[in-house]
């Protein structure tokens, strides 16, 4: 069974930063795509920001030039770093993985944590 875990939500003024981690757990020999996903109230989950193994990045279009993605394949965990965070980044967002590999072998299943709300107010 694989767990995701994210940390690192909270309150934060128009224009500035935080950042947000995700560790995956279980048996895990190697994850294909991990990344974030967020989702603002009543509107669909979007992606943020994924990253593959082997290392290209994929980005919302809302958030290209202030977000980054980063991953740690040892660990098996994937971070956040926002900036200049706007009001309309305000959302729970959610960390994903994709493609896992581990003892029990290979699963294409998408695995979600449970979120983070993150909050741009002033």
């Amino acid at each position: 069974q694989v767990h995701l875990v994210e940390s690192g939500g909270g309150v934060v003024q128009p224009g500035g930063s935080l950042r947000l981690s995700c560790v995956a757990s279980g048996s895990i020999f190697s994850v294909n795509v991990m990344g974030w996903y967020r989702q603002a109230p009543g509107k669909e989950r979007e992606l943020v920001a994924v990253e593959t193994r082997v290392g290209p990045r994929n980005y919302g279009d809302s958030v290209k030039g202030r977000f980054t993605v980063s991953r740690d394949n040892d660990k098996n965990t994937v971070s956040l770093q926002m900036n200049n965070l706007k009001p309309e980044d305000t959302a729970v967002y959610y960390c994903n993985a994709v493609g896992v590999t581990t003892a029990e072998g290979f699963s294409n299943i998408n695995y979600w944590g449970k979120g983070t709300l993150v909050t741009v107010s002033s």
